[in-house]
């Protein structure tokens, strides 16, 4: 990769303000690596710090004409937009759930070297409490909780709309919840 030429405070000012979306181009080739990094430190997702790097941007061309360049440097101002941007994409539900979902590999990691810990579904009766569903039931129940496959690729699997898994997963579930109320009452 090339590095981008060097320009001086007042060109990248010019060049912002020009409003001309090849001159821009200029600006994001000048700051990206700085500004991507900067963003990495807060979302600590490199996909995530690219999509975040992107929007600023867009946010950056749309505000172009608020930079004022007695208020600070270009970069400060371009860092601040890009800062921002990841702590909000940092507080946003999407990248919190994502932070706290696990690689399987990784979790069959952890279960196999605490082999003392592990739980086996037989052994606390869950297998002949699904047993008890209707069959239709049970066999999504299996699929998905035991096997591990998600509701679209069981009903790929099983050649019926997603919408029936969905509803059989739903009723089953409501079953299994009343058995074991009735088995806790």
């Amino acid at each position: 990769m090339a590095t981008p030429a060097k320009y001086s405070e007042e060109q990248l000012v010019s060049i912002l303000q020009s409003g001309k979306p090849n001159d821009f181009g200029v600006l994001y080739d000048y700051f990206s690596g700085a500004l991507l990094g900067a963003i990495l430190k807060v979302v600590y997702n490199r996909d995530v710090a690219e999509d975040v790097l992107q929007e600023s941007f867009v946010k950056i061309w749309q505000k172009r004409a608020t930079y004022d360049a007695s208020k600070g440097r270009l970069y400060t101002w371009l860092l601040n937009i890009c800062r921002n941007s990841a702590i909000d994409a940092a507080r946003s539900k999407h990248i919190k759930v994502a932070s706290k979902i696990q690689n399987v590999e990784d979790n069959v990691s952890k279960i196999n070297r605490k082999t003392s810990v592990s739980q086996n579904e037989e052994s606390i009766g869950l297998v002949a409490i699904v047993d008890s569903l209707l069959p239709e039931q049970k066999v999504i129940m299996d699929m998905i909780y035991f096997e591990g496959y998600t509701q679209e690729e069981v009903s790929q699997k099983l050649s019926i709309p997603l919408g029936t898994v969905k509803t059989r997963t739903r009723n089953a579930l409501m079953k299994l919840r009343e058995t074991f109320k009735q088995g806790i009452s």
